[in-house]
């Protein structure tokens, strides 16, 4: 039995009436995906819909908008967060709506992500024209999730959480059935880094090695030593993993080249590990070069820190799912990927969930995969979970 309450009833309401509006929305994002900064027509897209549902979204500059709704505007705002942006992947559905632009795909479900913010915004618009919203609302549609220079900086540098108290996300979990919300209190997602090593040294000849500073020997310690290192010098209940994705150096089988380019991925849920690694890793490297007479340049490029969930907004989140639902609520694991909402976390207290889209036949796909496929009977789910933590917030009230 559910216990909603004045809100979340008119925004259930509103669900089913607009059901293949909703659809349509997101189908049509979907079929026109934008890369990261680029996403124009996507702006322009969800800007119209809110005018037409009689609000003024604020653009911000580039790509991406903001919007009110309800409240005082002196007030502390609740805001939801939605990411526009698509990956350069080339779509393999065979959907009806599948991309029309050329190697773009939304394949991270950020096309749904949007599609229950811009829902949320559209039925509160009309609750808050019927019957007053006495909670402010701000619903922010961010650029550029995708990319290590991530959009949420530069949303935040535009002043969109300026008047927030809190704020929520979610994101679409291929690994859940739809109907299911997946909550985890502290670190939901991981830091995610790019490291680029360069080892450099004297070459020489393949049959002289003890005249040179065998650079691909180095390259080979560093391959299989800094992994295991990292793990004796950090916690290992951090998930702290080193993974390099290309090796590049030397051109012939007798001659020893004088570079060897290492290039990965380091990973961490801890935030404080993360602020650590920028000291530990370079000592660790050198630590481990100093024997072969080789030595490294390293290029560490901070990527955005754990999304490291707050105790009282998850608990409000399960709230919500409880209230509505209480099957449907599941225990998220902690993914190595990264989110860069985790840079709204370091201003405001919120929290993000996993948003089940998997449609319970076959196997449960992965996220950026070509072919992956969500359920679009998540996006009700996901508009009632928002509905229903503006509720909790009320309640409080």
């Amino acid at each position: 039995m559910s216990s909603t309450g004045a809100v979340e009833s008119a925004v259930t309401t509103w669900l089913v009436d607009h059901h293949d509006e909703i659809i349509g929305w997101r189908r049509h994002l979907h079929a026109h995906p934008e890369l990261s900064h680029d996403e124009v027509r996507t702006t322009a897209f969800i800007a119209d819909e809110l005018r037409v549902a009689g609000l003024e979204p604020v653009l911000l500059p580039g790509t991406g908008l903001t919007v009110d709704i309800g409240g005082d505007a002196s007030g502390p705002a609740v805001a939801f967060r939605a990411d526009i942006d698509a990956l350069p992947v080339t779509e393999e559905t065979g959907l009806e709506f599948s991309s029309l632009n050329p190697g773009v795909m939304h394949a991270c479900g950020h096309d749904i992500h949007t599609t229950v913010v811009l829902a949320l915004a559209c039925a509160l618009a009309e609750y808050d024209r019927d019957h007053g919203l006495d909670q402010r609302v701000r619903c922010i549609f961010q650029p550029a999730e995708e990319v290590l220079d991530g959009g949420a900086t530069d949303v935040i540098r535009a002043g969109a959480l300026d008047g927030v108290s809190h704020i929520f996300a979610v994101h679409a979990e291929p690994k859940l059935r739809a109907g299911q919300i997946g909550v985890r209190v502290g670190a939901i997602t991981s830091a995610t880094d790019v490291v680029e090593i360069v080892v450099k040294g004297q070459g020489g000849h393949t049959a002289r090695p003890h005249l040179t500073s065998d650079v691909i020997y180095a390259a080979g310690l560093l391959i299989t030593g800094l992994p295991g290192l990292l793990s004796r010098r950090v916690d290992p209940r951090t998930g702290t993993v080193l993974t390099f994705g290309a090796v590049n150096g030397g051109s012939a089988f007798n001659a020893m080249p004088q570079e060897v380019t290492l290039l990965g991925t380091l990973r961490t849920g801890s935030p404080l590990v993360w602020r650590q690694l920028g000291t530990l890793f370079p000592l660790l490297v050198d630590q481990l070069l100093a024997p072969t007479g080789a030595t490294a340049e390293i290029r560490h490029t901070k990527g955005v820190p754990p999304v490291t969930n707050d105790d009282a907004c998850t608990a409000l989140m399960a709230q919500a799912v409880k209230d509505v639902d209480p099957h449907a609520l599941q225990e998220a694991p902690q993914s190595s990927g990264g989110e860069d909402f985790s840079w709204y976390l370091e201003h405001v207290p919120g929290a993000m969930a996993r948003l089940g889209a998997w449609n319970g036949q076959g196997e449960k796909a992965d996220l950026h995969q070509a072919d992956i496929i969500f359920d679009e009977a998540c996006i009700p789910v996901g508009v009632r979970l928002f509905a229903g933590v503006l509720e909790q917030f009320r309640r409080l009230d």
